[in-house]
């Protein structure tokens, strides 16, 4: 049965339980849901074959129906999350020491970026777009992320971040 990863924008322990979360989206026929960290991210399987779009959609009316809220949901297939995990593509670019590895995925894959990459923002670098991933590094600093209002500006709202360690656990899940 293919297994997938909702990533949903936005949620945070203050404005989405994940025992909630879990269960609107078994109510909607998922199965072996598991929630990973407190920030919006949902492993599951689906009996029925579906594309992305859809899955995406199903997750986002299974909030809405299930809770009465809604996030706007990013769904990749775990298989696709395991071979950017094994694919390593921060390895062709030189990180700072200390730098944080980001990857931001976008709901409609770009065929090119709007900006010649890489494009640097205080501590932070956007590095490269693979098609629906933006590769991007940070030095934390006082200031936290700040180039999150960057890669808004260059690549829209329809988005969502997390770690490559946050990565690697839902590929892993």
């Amino acid at each position: 049965m293919p297994r997938y990863v909702a990533l949903l924008r936005g949620v945070s322990p203050m404005n989405c339980q994940m025992p909630v979360l879990r269960r609107c989206l078994e109510d909607a026929g998922f199965t072996d849901v598991k929630t990973l960290l407190s920030s919006g991210n949902v492993a599951f399987s689906t009996p029925r074959a579906a594309s992305v779009v859809a899955l995406q959609r199903r997750v986002e009316n299974a909030m809405h129906d299930g809770a009465g809220y809604g996030f706007m949901t990013i769904v990749r297939p775990t298989a696709h999350l395991q071979q950017l995990l094994a694919a390593d593509p921060f390895a062709a670019f030189k990180l700072r020491a200390g730098a944080k590895r980001v990857v931001t995925f976008l709901r409609e894959p770009l065929a090119a970026s709007p900006v010649e990459l890489p494009l640097k923002y205080g501590e932070a670098c956007i590095l490269g777009l693979d098609g629906g991933e933006v590769l991007c590094s940070y030095v934390p600093g006082a200031k936290g992320p700040v180039f999150m209002r960057l890669l808004e500006k260059t690549f829209g709202k329809t988005i969502t971040t997390r770690t490559w360690d946050t990565v690697a656990r839902c590929a892993a899940a």
